[in-house]
């Protein structure tokens, strides 16, 4: 039996240290690992890792990593800790860390002071919104005080607000505040409660069998993928156009879901096997990339709903389900700014109505962002992710084939008949990224900072939807999304089976759960789209009123 490697206990500060030195630290285990040699080789890319630096992602590698790929993470450790960890913000959320030398220098000027109060933050001043000083005396980002916060919905005169960022600022530590008052605190003793009981519930679900696939399931819906394909290939070459891109809208819904659970591994469990049965799924049928769809969503199930990092809810200048769109926000995933444009403005006042319309559109922009995916080769650079860049373009070609010229230009006779086929088609299967989207855009937006538990987060930021047990095929069993965010690889037909068990868990820890019918969801959303429509409102007028008392003074 090989001996037990030991690793040298590494403090607070050595952790800091090393990210200061650009090192990519995280916390798994109890043990410090350095994910550096893997940034390149990561399926998911490297950004899901860099959003873990100086964390605790022991629940995010434990849930969505299969037992090999945990197995693996162990050849990067390179110290361990003692006691519970204080994470802190990574550097691509905004996070500073002090080097050596600063670190240093501060004690220094600590002994120096014999005592008195001395800066704790070192390397920025403390943002009045976005930190306060947490329960383990650290300071952090994401959970702020509220003092004069004003009412979200209170259209009140510009002049009583000040200027519009006095205005946006005043909203942020309101809805923090809300968020406080009503989820359990981010205490260290509160939030390790709801890790382990979190955890226990994990053991709970695997001896239930519930990460174990239904095969069966599998069965009965390739009936229907083989009846929506013969139906569409029957309707278009018998000119029922209409009818033909019915039927293909609704094999694509349907051909997605199961892309869904191979990308999260949840069906063999293998990972080739999974990768290349959602490939052709996604790129060959389907006609989108399964590797830009990893890329995003691993980060979608990290930062869910973070208006800086979640590119699912980065959506100006068409749609803003929070205030802080209107900052002209930098997102780390785009890497670029989002700017709130004239063009923007114009559309946040009218989000309620443009909704559907624009969403039922979404589809022609998925294409778009594959492409943009697969020719900038945006994946993994190297490893075993690497090459299925090359099988997803072959898939891209294969399907622009069969689909733009077998279908669409040899099949259908004129440009009316084509353009009926191919709105119909795309349009059809849209209803998938609405119900995608109900589980998120209603939900909280606010960043409580980096203590907060993975499991309360992913509640806080996700709701399910309630419907009878018939009407699982039409939501494809992810309208518990909720629960697929705390247990991303249980196989979507045993979702229905793991809600007792959460809602167990969420009545034992204090976390609300949020569940609504299909008809409430979409009512919370479009409120949320409401909400912010009148904040955009409102800031324009501080806006107009800046400007004109700066046009008088000028005079």
């Amino acid at each position: 039996m090989a001996p037990v490697k030991e690793y040298p206990l590494m403090s607070r500060d050595d952790v800091e240290i090393g990210i200061a030195e650009g090192r990519a630290l995280l916390i798994i285990d109890q043990y410090v690992v350095k994910a550096d040699p893997w940034l390149a080789y990561h399926p998911g890319g490297d950004k899901s890792i860099l959003h873990m630096v100086g964390k605790d992602a022991t629940d995010e590698a434990t849930v969505l990593h299969s037992p090999e790929a945990r197995e693996q993470m162990k050849r990067y450790r390179i110290g361990r800790i003692e006691g519970k960890w204080a994470s802190f913000v990574p550097p691509i959320q905004g996070g500073k860390f002090r080097t050596r030398q600063e670190l240093e220098e501060e004690q220094r000027q600590k002994r120096m002071a014999r005592g008195s109060e001395s800066s704790s933050s070192g390397s920025r001043e403390p943002s009045p919104v976005f930190d306060v000083d947490g329960p383990d005396g650290l300071r952090h980002r994401g959970a702020a005080k509220s003092d004069t916060a004003s009412s979200i919905d209170g259209d009140f005169p510009p002049e009583a607000i000040g200027d519009g960022m006095t205005y946006l600022d005043s909203i942020t530590r309101e809805q923090i505040e809300l968020d406080l008052n009503k989820y359990p605190a981010l205490d260290v003793e509160t939030q390790a409660n709801i890790i382990q009981k979190y955890r226990d519930l994990h053991q709970r679900i695997k001896d239930a069998g519930l990460y174990k696939c239904n095969y069966w399931a599998y069965a009965g819906e390739s009936v229907s993928y083989l009846f929506f394909a013969v139906m569409t290939y029957v309707c278009v070459a018998n000119g029922y156009f209409f009818v033909g891109g019915l039927a293909l809208g609704a094999l694509w819904h349907q051909l997605v879901f199961t892309a869904h659970d191979a990308g999260h591994m949840g069906i063999t469990h293998d990972y080739y096997f999974d990768s290349i049965l959602a490939i052709i799924i996604a790129d060959f049928i389907g006609g989108l990339s399964m590797g830009w769809w990893k890329l995003s969503h691993n980060i979608h199930h990290i930062v869910t709903n973070s208006p800086e990092h979640d590119p699912d809810i980065e959506h100006l200048p068409f749609f803003a389900v929070s205030h802080r769109f209107m900052e002209n926000l930098r997102s780390t995933y785009y890497d670029k700014v989002m700017k709130y444009d004239a063009f923007a403005k114009v559309l946040l006042r009218v989000q309620p109505y443009t909704y559907y319309p624009i969403l039922s559109l979404a589809r022609f922009n998925l294409y778009r962002l594959s492409w943009d995916y697969l020719l900038a080769g945006r994946g993994p650079k190297k490893g075993q992710a690497a090459w299925l860049r090359w099988l997803e373009i072959a898939g891209q070609v294969f399907f622009w084939t069969w689909f733009g010229y077998g279908v669409c230009y040899k099949m259908i006779p004129d440009g009316w008949s084509r353009f009926v086929f191919i709105m119909t088609c795309n349009i059809f299967s849209s209803p998938l990224h609405l119900q995608i989207v109900l589980s998120h855009f209603a939900m909280s937006t606010a960043d409580l900072g980096p203590q907060e538990s993975f499991p309360q987060k992913m509640l806080r930021t996700t709701m399910d939807i309630d419907c009878p047990p018939w009407l699982d095929w039409i939501h494809g069993g992810l309208q518990f999304q909720a629960i697929h965010h705390l247990y991303p690889r249980i196989p979507r037909h045993n979702l229905r089976a793991t809600q007792k068990l959460v809602q167990d868990f969420c009545n034992d820890v204090g976390i609300p759960y949020a569940l609504y019918g299909f008809a409430g969801g979409n009512g919370e959303v479009i409120g949320k789209l409401a909400q912010v429509s009148r904040q955009a409102k409102i800031l324009a007028k501080c806006q107009e009123t800046i400007s004109k008392k700066g046009d008088f003074f000028a005079h």
